[in-house]
Formats: C-alpha cells, structure tokens, sequence
C-alpha cells in the first residue's frame, strides 16, 4: 500500500474513532459544506451536503422510533457496514419524502433532491430504518423520483412533467410551491428524455431517468462512503450473463454480497431504484471517482 493510501486510512481510523456527537439542540443557520458526518467527525466527499445539523435540513433525532442507534466502537463500524443501499422515495422531492418517513417511522442516511442536493438525516454510526435486513449492514438514500409503473399506468407521471422545446421537465403541483428544493429556479430534467423501459422483479416498468444532478452527487457520495467503509465495494449485484441482476438476490447471494445494491435486490416486494437507474454508467463514474477498474 503506498504510503497516502495509508495516511488516508489512518486518518480515517482516528476519525472514526471518536464516537458520535449528540446532535445539538437546533439547526445552525450556514451554507452547506462538502462533508458527512461519520461517528461525529467530518469527511469530505466533493459535492454540497445539508446535515441535520443545519438549517434547512432534515432530522430523524428526537422524532420517535424512526432509528436505533448503531454500534459505538467505531472498528466494528467499519467491519460491519458493507451495502449502500438505493432508493427512489416516490415523492418526487425530499421535503416531502421526509414527511412520509416520519409518518411511517422510518429513516434513511441520506435524501438526494433534483437538484443534486443531499441531505443526511443521521450520523451513519445510526442504524437507520430503510431496507429490513440490510438495515444493520447499510447506509441508506432516498432519491428524488416518482417512481416506476406498469407502461399506461403511471398517471402522475403525466401530471408532474411537462414538456418544452428542451423536452421533459418536472413541474410541481402548485400546492407545493418550491418544494422546498435549494437551488432557486432550477429546473429538474431527466438524464434521458424519454421514459426508460426495463424489467425489475420480472415486471415490464417505465420510469422518468433521475437528472443528471443527481447522479453527479450520488456517485460524489458512493465514493466517499466507499472510502470510510472500504468493505462497500463499487460493484452492484450481476446476473448470471453479466448484467446488474433485476431482482431480489437468495438470501445467501445477500449474505455474501458486498458493494451498492437497490432496494430491490434487498426485497422481492420493491422496484426501487428501477429500470431508469442508469446502473453501468454510475458504477464506472464511482470507480473513476476512486481510482479503480471494473473488477
């Protein structure tokens, strides 16, 4: 191991090993910098993230049973967190997505908006309330997105896009104002213009693409978590012929699988983050982003 992989690592180690802040009492008023919270310290990873500690961001602490905290020894940490696991949260932005997990007690690490905004609910030494049987291995992120639906049967799809000379875009519902989404009139495009087409748990869906906001923040973010956690690997879950597997893996493919997966490949009974989740081009920008090759 050359030797700044090494003070990397160590740095990492000494970060680790100071255990988790309590989150202060209210939410600091400053500008998102580039850092998660891990164990009470701080890492970089290289695109703007909100934590509960600031205004306006979003928090699970004091909110009831939506968590239970995680290990403390900060060497078990790392051994144990291995997935990162993907979501789309159905709601179409984070302000409201968050609102639905309170109600329905349960958290997530982070939320990604349209605008390729993250929020972090947690320190990630919190287990978090998102994947069932993931939940005490993972990190967990809900992104921004209405979701997949049988072809001809997603009707909100065709009420929350509109389309221009520049093609599809997502036009909020007015009794939703801004949305609460950070960047002043930013308008939220899909990466490709036309709904994707695709198979997951054996079922034909369509899906609006996540925008290209998006997938710049969360490869930033899977980079980084790949760097404190070194067992979550930049791979996903591949089918026999190679491909990103399409659905729920054996429990024992679970059990061994170390890397970025969906929530479907955690549960036969979810699509997320679907058949527009661009999972090839994601998995080398992640690579790319620590220096590494397809395995």
């Amino acid at each position: 191991m050359s030797g700044w992989k090494i003070g990397l690592v160590g740095a990492l180690l000494l970060g680790l090993c100071a255990c988790r802040a309590n989150p202060p009492p209210a939410a600091a008023l400053r500008p998102p910098d580039d850092e998660i919270v891990v164990c009470g310290q701080r890492f970089h990873i290289g695109t703007p993230v909100v934590t509960w500690e600031q205004f306006p961001g979003y928090s699970f602490y004091g909110k009831g049973e939506c968590f239970v905290g995680g290990t403390r020894d900060p060497e078990a940490l790392r051994a144990q967190v291995d997935q990162f696991v993907l979501h789309f949260d159905v709601c179409g932005i984070s302000r409201t997505c968050y609102r639905v997990l309170l109600e329905r007690k349960l958290s997530v690490h982070f939320m990604l908006d349209v605008d390729g905004t993250l929020y972090q609910a947690l320190d990630l030494a919190e287990r978090a309330w998102h994947a069932t049987k993931s939940n005490t291995r993972s990190i967990g992120v809900e992104i921004a997105n209405l979701g997949a639906y049988p072809p001809g049967q997603g009707r909100i799809l065709d009420e929350w896009y509109a389309q221009d000379a520049d093609g599809p875009y997502l036009a909020l519902p007015a009794r939703l104002g801004d949305g609460g989404i950070r960047t002043a009139g930013f308008v939220a495009r899909p990466a490709r213009p036309a709904k994707v087409v695709g198979e997951t748990q054996g079922e034909t869906l369509e899906q609006y693409d996540f925008t290209p906001a998006q997938y710049a923040a969360l490869e930033k973010l899977a980079a980084g978590l790949a760097r404190v956690f070194p067992r979550i690997e930049p791979e996903a879950p591949r089918a026999p012929d190679g491909a990103v597997a399409r659905g729920a893996l054996s429990d024992e493919a679970w059990k061994d699988f170390h890397g970025i997966l969906g929530h479907y490949h955690v549960q036969q009974n979810k699509t997320d983050p679907g058949p527009a989740f661009d999972w090839e081009d994601f998995l080398a920008a992640v690579r790319a982003e620590l220096g590494r090759t397809a395995p």
